[in-house]
């Protein structure tokens, strides 16, 4: 029993990742306005910290998403942007380093996921019913946005 906990667990946390198609344009320009404008040059990554959540929580508070699958969906249009934006500011934070700093980065980037993995399952773990995936996804979105901010911040320092 456990066992399937853990597998499903497992799948419903990758599986929305697998699966999601490329980011919508929209929803890239919101959160690319808004780094702009909360961390200009000069300003800590950080304060963009508040962009983080400017596209799924509207999409959450519309009275049309009443499901879990729904919520989920809100949040993943989201997730596929900071994903988006991690992954670029990984490949050119990568670009600008030496070979030994390339190395402590990708360790500290595989460190990370694992953390986040664990981090956003423990919602799984403690509400063990249907709100636990909203709450994961949230998860995942809010621990990847705030990598990506923390690897802008190297990247334009």
């Amino acid at each position: 029993m456990i066992r399937a906990a853990v597998v499903a667990t497992a799948l419903l946390l990758v599986w929305p990742l697998a699966a999601r198609a490329a980011p919508d344009a929209k929803a890239t320009r919101k959160i690319e306005d808004c780094i702009k404008t909360a961390a200009p040059a000069g300003k800590p990554a950080s304060d963009a910290e508040r962009c983080i959540g400017i596209v799924s929580n509207p999409c959450l508070n519309d009275d049309k998403t009443k499901s879990t699958a729904d919520m989920n969906a809100c949040v993943d249009r989201e997730h596929a942007v900071w994903d988006d934006i991690l992954n670029e500011t990984f490949r050119r934070l990568r670009e600008k380093l030496d070979e030994t700093q390339r190395v402590k980065l990708r360790e500290m980037q595989r460190a990370w996921l694992a953390d986040r993995e664990k981090t956003c399952a423990f919602y799984w773990d403690f509400y063990q019913g249907t709100m636990a995936s909203p709450m994961a996804s949230a998860c995942v979105n809010r621990e990847t946005a705030r990598r990506a901010l923390f690897l802008l911040g190297f990247l334009n320092d």
